[in-house]
């Protein structure tokens, strides 16, 4: 019993703590886009599934020393996967689509040893449902998610803060053989049981009971395809229209496993009777939150609305799923069900729903069939409940429906790809001086120009002439410019250029640089020559000869979900390449959770370079709080009086390390 408890719970936790380590080695060569986790979660439920799919062939299908050898040898095989580090030659080209290169990148990486991790828990919970016929096998499911829930949170604060990835990499390898060797134990062990020597085929099963039906089949499908499509609508509803907050993706997927936990526990703690209309009051406040106040709600009270409404609507699914799990005999159909329906809902969510709607639409989808799911289940129960439940279905469909009327009222371009959802709106009406069209991607504003004619060249939003990035391209404007950006946005900082000056931009949306140049006339009205970079910028700057910027602008900090890789060491060390000795380099630093500042003053002092951060607090103007920090190899640059009267000094930060591309620590960095 505690060799097969132990082998499930490694496995389980070795199987969530592979995720953030792969993700985060693969994170820098897409963008750090919040999709290259989405996406990963996508190749894991189908990796998931197969394991799923192999448990319950081979142990319907193999005599039990047929199953344990073949199992062995590929335990045996998987290790020459290891150490799991990803291979350089998958970094992207630039203009390709990410999401089939991750995901092959994924498979020859981490492939065999997390297909075999995958099929550990049905298999070895059909060992011991046959060498123990009085045991309660199903709470060794509860183990398993518990195990998986374990490593989650453990991630981010006991691995991520202090170890640098690549000896998470070599941990983790170490763990998997230590692991390959328990299950091997296992897989010899079992055949001691004496159903177990007589070949674990499904006829000779001690349990007896009902073979499930066509019915539970679907049953099974839905409920876990549903979990899975809500969590990761609900994940993408919070981080990208709620509020792009470090760490935030980590509290959805918690809750997740945690339903599972209390679900299959087997102490009951999930009773319809006392869940159903707590379902049907939470789902309606949420469908209510989207419509009303123009859906935007503070965030301390959208942030839990969305994630009690997570808890409440998984807790129904997977309550429901375990009601109905079958005699044991049956466990690996089952859990091969459960597989197949959290790949298809992963699977709707991270790649159908890009390609089928322009914005998140499915969040608001889910909700309604939430509820019709909770309205079938109930059409038996007492004859209120069925009619409330009705009720709440229509009271969501409405303000789902009225939400998506708000998200195309006035909307000019609504558009998704893998990098997220873009929405450009006019704001104002026609010929009034304070009109704007606006740049939206997520709840992060991109950018925005005033529509009036005679105000078109002014600049707005980060980008004064008194920010940073302002005060550094006049203090170096004596000559033509060569001026290089990282982020496009609207295109904004074009309109400080001149004749005779050139602006490279760098932008790794190619629908970011399509709405810049159809629905924004930075770009063309500028004076200076216009170049673009489509790709990653760290990635294409590695490639390309110097570029002897005088200035270089590093503006993807604004979003709250930062994209690490561009403000390590060695990002810093690429940026030095490209400017000339005289040049600035600007970090757009401007941040409501990331003290960025200090990170930017350790990777400079790592090169002997100066740093002075200006905050500029726009007073009396319509422009935005900034704050950017200037780094630069000439330190008179920063002794000018236009920069150094408003130069002030960056405070550090007791602890805090280097970041590097191997390591980096959002922890120590929150306001």
């Amino acid at each position: 019993m505690t060799l097969y408890a132990l082998t499930i719970f490694t496995s389980a936790f070795l199987l969530f703590l592979v995720q953030p380590i792969v993700a985060k080695q693969i994170l820098p060569w897409f963008g750090g886009s919040a999709a290259v986790w989405t996406t990963c979660l996508v190749f894991f439920q189908l990796l998931l599934l197969a394991g799923y799919a192999y448990a319950d062939w081979t142990t319907r299908k193999l005599a039990a020393r047929s199953q344990v050898v073949l199992h062995v040898v590929l335990l045996a095989a998987s290790l020459a996967s290891l150490p799991i580090i990803a291979d350089t030659g998958w970094k992207p080209a630039g203009d390709e689509d990410p999401t089939w290169r991750i995901l092959g990148l994924l498979a020859v990486t981490i492939g065999l040893p997390y297909f075999l991790l995958s099929t550990t828990g049905p298999l070895v919970q059909a060992w011991f449902a046959r060498t123990f016929p009085a045991g309660t096998v199903y709470r060794l499911f509860a183990l398993s998610n518990f195990g998986s829930l374990l490593a989650l949170v453990s991630y981010p604060f006991a691995f991520e803060p202090w170890i640098t990835t690549a000896v998470q990499s070599w941990g983790w390898s170490a763990a998997y053989v230590a692991f390959a060797a328990l299950c091997a134990a296992s897989a010899w062990y079992s055949l001691r049981g004496g159903a177990a020597a007589r070949g674990l085929r499904e006829e000779t099963a001690p349990d007896t009971g009902p073979a499930p039906a066509p019915g539970d089949y679907a049953a099974w499908l839905l409920l876990s395809g549903m979990g899975a499509f809500m969590l990761l609508a609900v994940t993408n509803h919070i981080t990208h229209d709620i509020a792009s907050v470090p760490f935030l993706w980590i509290l959805p997927l918690t809750l997740y496993l945690l339903t599972f936990i209390l679900c299959f526990e087997g102490r009951g703690w999930y009773q319809r009777r006392i869940f159903i209309v707590p379902l049907a009051a939470i789902v309606c406040a949420m469908a209510w939150a989207l419509h009303e106040e123009r859906g935007i709600m503070e965030i301390k009270e959208a942030v839990p609305l969305s994630l009690v409404g997570l808890f409440v609507m998984c807790m129904f699914f997977h309550g429901e799923l375990a009601a109905r799990k079958p005699a044991p005999r049956y466990l690996t159909r089952f859990y091969l069900m459960v597989a197949l329906g959290g790949a298809l809902g992963g699977i709707a969510v991270g790649l159908v729903a890009v390609k089928l709607f322009n914005t998140y639409y499915e969040f608001g989808v889910g909700l309604v069939v939430t509820l019709l799911i909770a309205a079938y289940v109930t059409r038996l129960m007492h004859s209120a409940v069925p009619m409330l439940m009705l009720a709440a279905v229509g009271f969501t469909g409405y303000h789902v429906y009225a939400y998506f009327g708000y998200l195309a009222k006035d909307t000019r371009v609504m558009a998704r790809n893998f990098y997220g959802t873009l929405r450009v709106k006019d704001i104002g009406a026609d010929g009034e001086q304070d009109a704007v069209r606006r740049l939206m991607h997520g709840v992060i504003m991109h950018g925005e120009q005033y529509r009036a004619p005679a105000r078109r060249g002014e600049p707005t939003t980060y980008y004064g002439a008194t920010s940073g990035v302002g005060r550094a391209i006049k203090a170096l404007d004596g000559s033509p410019l060569r001026v290089g950006v990282v982020g496009l946005g609207t295109g904004t900082l074009a309109l400080f250029g001149r004749p005779g000056d050139v602006y490279r931009f760098y932008e790794i949306n190619p629908q970011v640089v399509a709405v810049a140049n159809s629905e924004f006339t930075f770009l063309a009205d500028s004076g200076a020559n216009i170049e673009h970079v489509l790709g990653d910028a760290r990635l294409a700057m590695e490639r390309e000869p110097p570029q002897n910027y005088d200035v270089l602008v590093i503006d993807a900090f604004s979003s709250d979900s930062i994209p690490v890789h561009l403000i390590t060491r060695e990002a810093l060390a690429v940026y030095a390449r490209h400017t000339k000795r005289g040049g600035v380099i600007a970090f757009h630093v401007t941040n409501r959770f990331l003290d960025l500042a200090p990170v930017v003053k350790r990777i400079a002092d790592e090169h002997g370079l100066h740093a002075a951060l200006i905050a500029d607090d726009a007073e009396d103007s319509d422009l935005a709080r900034t704050d950017w920090v200037l780094v630069t190899r000439d330190k008179a640059l920063l002794e000018r009086p236009e920069i150094a009267e408003f130069a002030s000094e960056i405070e550090s930060i007791p602890g805090l390390r280097v970041w590097t591309d191997d390591f980096n620590n959002l922890f120590r960095i929150l306001k």
